[in-house]
C-alpha cells in the first residue's frame, strides 16, 4: 500500500505543477523562419542526427517552450546553448515551440539485449524502489501529454535520455518542478537502468 502511495503521489506532484502553467500560444508558420540558427543542431525539421543533441521534432508545444524559457533565464543549463536564445522575446519562443512541434519525429532502434529491462522499467516501474512506471506521465508509446506539459520521449536519442536521467540523478538538472519528481524517480535508477531506459525509449513508437 505505501508503494501505491508513493506513485501516486509522484504523479499528482507533477500533474499539479504543469497544471500551474499558462496556456501556450504560438504560430509554427512564423516559428519555422525563426529557427534557422537551431538548424545546425537539431536539424531543419527538429530531427537532430548528433545523438548529444535532443530531438526537437514532434515534442509537446508546452514542454518546448518551457523548456526554452528556463534555457533562456538560466533556471536550466545547456552549455551548447549559452546565449542562442538571448534575443528572442516570449513570442518568438512560443513561435519556435510551435513548429517543432509540428514536426513529424523520427523513431530509432533499440538495443535487443536492453529491451527486457527497459519495457519494464518504463512500463511497471520498480514498485520496490517506490519507482512509478513512466507511462503514467508519458503515455505507453511514450507521446507523452501534450496538454499538460509532459514530454514526448519516443524515439528520442539514448545518449541524449540517459545523460537527462544521470543529470536529474545527480542534481545537475533541477528544472523539473518543486515537486522534483524527475529528480526523485531517477534517484532511484541504477546506471544499468539508466541505459536500459534509454535504450528502450529510442526505439519506442
Amino acid at each position: 500500500m505505501n508503494k501505491l502511495v508513493v506513485s501516486l503521489l509522484l504523479t499528482m506532484g507533477v500533474a499539479g505543477a504543469a497544471n500551474a502553467a499558462e496556456p501556450i500560444k504560438g504560430d509554427a508558420t512564423a516559428g519555422q523562419a525563426k529557427t534557422a540558427v537551431c538548424g545546425a543542431c537539431h536539424n531543419p525539421d527538429g530531427n537532430s542526427l548528433a545523438p548529444n543533441f535532443p530531438k526537437l521534432a514532434g515534442q509537446g508545444q508546452r514542454y518546448l517552450e518551457k523548456q526554452l524559457h528556463d534555457i533562456k533565464s538560466g533556471k536550466r543549463t545547456v552549455l551548447e546553448m549559452t546565449g542562442m536564445l538571448a534575443s528572442f522575446n516570449d513570442q518568438d519562443l512560443a513561435d519556435i515551440a510551435a513548429y517543432f512541434s509540428s514536426q513529424k519525429g523520427s523513431v530509432g532502434a533499440a538495443d535487443p539485449k536492453l529491451v527486457e529491462r527497459g519495457r519494464a522499467l518504463f512500463n511497471g516501474g520498480d514498485l520496490d524502489k517506490g519507482m512509478p512506471a513512466c507511462t503514467g506521465c508519458h503515455s505507453p508509446n511514450g507521446a507523452g501529454i501534450a496538454l499538460a506539459g509532459f514530454p514526448h520521449l519516443s524515439g528520442q536519442h539514448s545518449q541524449y535520455v540517459s545523460k537527462q536521467l544521470t543529470d536529474f540523478r545527480e542534481g545537475n538538472r533541477t528544472n523539473d518542478g518543486d515537486a522534483m519528481t524527475m529528480r526523485t524517480i531517477a534517484g532511484k535508477l541504477s546506471n544499468h537502468d539508466i541505459e536500459a531506459l534509454a535504450s528502450y525509449i529510442q526505439g519506442l513508437h
